[in-house]
């Protein structure tokens, strides 16, 4: 049974692909198969396939068939007309207001598809962007966590042989064994996290939970953001998928209620018809007879009274319309003062960043003083390995600051509406 969970095991690593990335290629994968983006094209597929649907009125249509039929008295049919031996009908909508504004509507709907698209693309732009930094961050943690329980478990041994000299209290030594057991712990922590990051990304970009997505080893350049906060506000409000879909909802809500109240026009339908007689149903009751029978004209209908359901929608689609202004309105407030908050984020997390490379720099000098003092014999090899796990510990501070610095800037882009395209 444990050989057969052992060989389960293996099988499921081996099917598992680990897939080395760059940030603008883990985002043109998502944007490409993430399942939310596919999701909301079929959406706008849907859309487009509704304007067929709404124009189907005006589109022709042709129907043929056959009357035949044995009469007895006056050759009629069921459906009013003369009994043939074949018939074809043919119908279409000349004039219909209330159609025509619902095909305007479902072509509005198209636009709304649009903007719910790139809303979703913006989305899992964000998304992966900010795993893939996450996932970045962690694998530098990670080496220098190790370089750091590397330089501690050297002061432990050093510690350790201090104290058997005499030199060092016993305590000293339950010390650096105790800094060694953190840093293991948070090791695998890292090792944890890194596992459930590249996952996530995995799942992020499109592929399985079986996958796993490394980012490349390469350097990428800080992303540009507007250059004040009120250009950031300003260039939210211009490109904010969010507003542009109220706008649209709007619009469609118009043209609903135009439809409603135009239902008193009156409407004008295309009819043909041909049909081919039988002299055998007509022979005894008319003077004269032809096989070939065909009109064509124009059917004109007149609302006398349509009761009071077309004034209720029209008002209902009134009463949506006055919600979704009121909804924008609070929308545009609400990006302002997100967009003013991501703005002072970043303020905040670059100034964090430069306090986070003051204090590593400052450990790094002091390494050299420490390597200095040593050559000259001042200070013992324990100090010197202290002193890289102090470096390496701001190493580690540094890499979470830099990521919190450009998680910031990726808020920025994304309240702005360009986060898609700086990140091709």
């Amino acid at each position: 049974m444990k050989f057969f969970l052992l060989v389960l095991l293996t099988s499921a690593i081996a099917s598992a692909e680990v897939r080395t990335m760059t940030l603008q290629q883990a985002v043109a994968m998502a944007l490409t198969q993430n399942p939310d983006v596919l999701l909301a094209r079929l959406d706008q597929q849907k859309a487009q396939q509704q304007v067929t649907i709404a124009h189907d009125p005006f589109a022709p249509k042709l129907f043929a068939g056959s009357g035949a039929a044995y009469t007895y008295g006056f050759p009629a049919s069921i459906d009013g007309s003369g009994p043939s031996i074949v018939q074809t009908r043919a119908s279409m909508a000349l004039f219909n207001r209330p159609q025509k504004y619902l095909v305007d509507q479902a072509k509005e709907g198209i636009k709304g598809a649009e903007i719910d698209v790139a809303r979703r693309q913006e989305e899992v732009a964000y998304r992966v962007a900010t795993l893939f930094l996450n996932v970045e961050q962690i694998s530098r943690s990670i080496e220098a966590a190790g370089r750091r329980t590397a330089s501690l478990t050297r002061v432990s041994e050093l510690t350790a042989q201090r104290v058997a000299e005499g030199r060092e209290l016993p305590l000293e030594a339950k010390k650096a064994n105790l800094a060694i057991l953190r840093a293991k712990q948070q090791m695998e922590t890292l090792a944890l996290d890194l596992e459930s990051g590249e996952i996530s990304l995995a799942l992020a970009v499109g592929l399985t939970a079986a996958d796993r997505v490394q980012p490349a080893a390469v350097e990428h350049a800080p992303l540009g953001v507007p250059e004040s906060e009120q250009a950031s506000i300003d260039q939210a409000m211009a490109n904010s998928s969010e507003l542009k879909g109220l706008q649209s909802s709007i619009e469609s809500k118009v043209l609903q209620g135009k439809s409603n109240r135009s239902e008193w026009l009156p409407k004008v339908d295309l009819i043909a018809q041909y049909a081919l007689f039988g002299k055998y149903n007509y022979a005894n009751y008319f003077q004269t007879f032809q096989h070939n029978n065909a009109e064509i004209g124009a059917s004109i209908q007149f609302p006398i009274l349509l009761g009071h359901q077309h004034s209720a929608l029209a008002s209902q689609a009134d009463t949506d319309i006055a919600k979704l202004r009121i909804e924008a309105a609070r929308t545009r407030e609400r990006i302002s003062a997100d967009t003013r908050a991501a703005y002072n984020n970043l303020k905040r997390a670059d100034s964090g960043r430069e306090l986070a490379r003051a204090d590593l720099d400052l450990a790094r000098e002091e390494l050299s003083v420490t390597l200095a003092l040593m050559d000259e014999g001042r200070v013992p090899l324990a100090s010197v390995e202290a002193a890289r796990a102090a470096e390496d510990e701001k190493w580690l501070a540094y890499y979470e600051a830099q990521r919190a610095a450009e998680t910031a800037r990726l808020n920025i882009l994304r309240q702005t509406g360009m986060l898609e395209v700086a990140l091709r």
